[in-house]
């Protein structure tokens, strides 16, 4: 829909402009698909600077700039200078779209881990009381029953306006959103106007773009300092937050809406009693201030607790009855990557999960131990180009929990694998008596701890779960963990 540039940039802090009457058709900050009548919106990136794309555009037909420097160009295009452009895209995307965050009930869940089960738990109790909902997050993006592609867990901010917006036409009332650190840093979501804020839990991850953890920990707090700002919408705000997490005191000091707090071990608004832990999943016992009632879940692990946890403290604020939170939690099954079960018939225990930080891992191998009869056997490795500081620990973990590690590539991306594997091995000789190997090829690593396996053992394979591609180089190869394990199993175990 055709709208005038100026009107585009409202909320937006110009610094300098000229031709700001033009009427343009859209916006884009990728110059490749920039269309006849388009702004092209120039962003400095960590790896290239859209500035240096703008004769691409303006060869494509884009009719007006935002640039964030002076430039050099014919005076018949628009431009728009901002501090941000970042933030600039943001705002304009949202009036665009006319502020599509504004016509549904918006939750974030931010955290290094629990982000996608939570998202998909809180859905799943939403519209057990017959609401329309959407997930925007890690494995897909949902608009009602469609499911569409994602290329990162939080879209860039043009991005995610234009899917609140098909939420909006397909009437969607209610969105739970993955809410990572690098888009609340990097302001992708800067024009949503959150409802709820949800955090499960802080450690280490991302220290390859945050300086460290207390920056890594800032970013997820924006999320929280938003809440209840520069509001249109008449709904309340709250937060819900894990009281049992370190950063709990933090998240909750620096947001002024109301906190609901849930746990196991602190004292919390929302707490889980008598958790009772099985191969089957767990169940536990709810204490709040109405009274207590029983959840039984077919997900396993402590982990899935707390994750349940936020999803029930939601659904409660959100007026959805007892009973349905207890039906609903009992019947979801698990998320694709996350514990999720290989079953060929075969007399030992296969799971493929998305563990891919020292907690995460930790959570799984514990998981796992806690229900095996047997040797618990860990296949995983660490992506390449993301914090390496995280590889020994990891090691260190496996080496502890496993009877037996099998080292082997992740995405190394730009990096030899071979250099990674390395590191996680300086971490595993740290532990006494550690049994492991090293495996480069991916299919090969899970194929030796398959065959390795005896009856009644548990398999981890772990790092990638929902993934199907491997990212070596700049090349993106098929490889589904889960599918090839299940080959595996079937030709060479159980024929």
């Amino acid at each position: 829909m055709p709208i005038v540039f100026q009107d585009l940039l409202q909320g937006v802090e110009v610094t300098g402009a000229l031709g700001l009457k033009q009427t343009v058709t859209g916006l884009h900050y990728d110059s490749r698909q920039i269309q006849p009548g388009n702004i092209f919106v120039c962003i400095k990136g960590y790896r290239t600077d859209g500035h240096l794309f703008i004769q691409d555009a303006l060869s494509r037909g884009a009719v007006g700039l935002v640039v964030e420097k002076d430039i050099n160009i014919k005076p018949q295009v628009s431009i728009a200078r901002v501090k941000n452009s970042r933030q600039a895209m943001a705002l304009m995307a949202a009036n665009f779209f006319d502020h599509p965050s504004r016509k549904l009930t918006l939750i974030g869940v931010t955290g290094t881990n629990g982000k996608t089960t939570t998202t998909h738990l809180i859905d799943a109790v939403l519209a057990g009381k017959g609401e329309h909902t959407g997930i925007i997050g890690t494995i897909y993006n949902k608009i009602g029953d469609q499911r569409l592609p994602v290329e990162r867990t939080t879209p860039e901010s043009l991005d995610l306006q234009s899917i609140l917006a098909q939420m909006n036409t397909s009437k969607v009332r209610t969105v739970s959103m993955e809410a990572s650190s690098h888009a609340l840093y990097l302001q992708r979501t800067a024009a949503c106007e959150f409802d709820v804020g949800v955090f499960t839990n802080l450690t280490q991850d991302h220290l390859d773009f945050h300086r460290d953890m207390n920056e890594y920990l800032a970013a997820k707090m924006l999320l929280f300092e938003g809440l209840g700002k520069e509001r249109v919408k008449k709904r309340p705000c709250y937060a819900v937050v894990n009281n049992d997490d370190r950063a709990a005191e933090r998240i909750k000091k620096c947001t002024n809406v109301p906190v609901i707090t849930c746990g196991i071990n602190e004292q919390a608004d929302v707490r889980a009693e008598d958790v009772r832990l099985n191969s089957d999943g767990s169940s536990f016992t709810v204490s709040y201030k109405e009274g207590n009632f029983s959840v039984c879940t077919s997900l396993p692990g402590e982990f899935n607790v707390y994750n349940c946890l936020a999803a029930i403290c939601v659904g409660l604020q959100e007026g959805v009855p007892v009973a349905v939170v207890q039906a609903i939690l009992k019947k979801v099954k698990g998320v694709p990557g996350r514990f999720e079960p290989v079953d060929e018939g075969q007399k030992f225990a296969v799971v493929v999960d998305y563990a891919h930080t020292p907690d995460g891992l930790e959570n799984v191998l514990k998981t796992a131990r806690r229900v095996s009869g047997g040797r618990l056997i860990t296949v995983f490795g660490c992506g390449g180009d993301r914090d390496a500081g995280k590889r020994p620990v990891m090691g260190m973990i496996a080496g502890e929990l496993s009877d037996y590690t099998v080292i082997t590539s992740d995405n190394p991306r730009s990096e030899a694998p071979e250099k990674i594997e390395q590191q996680i091995e300086d971490g595993i000789r740290e532990i006494p008596n550690a049994c492991y190997t090293m495996i480069t090829d991916r299919y090969q690593a899970i194929r030796h701890a398959l065959l390795s396996a005896k009856e009644g053992d548990f398999v981890v394979i772990a790092g990638k779960g929902h993934e199907t591609y491997q990212i070596v180089g700049d090349q993106v190869i098929p490889f589904d963990d889960h599918q090839a394990a299940r080959e595996i199993i079937v030709k060479e175990i159980i024929d």
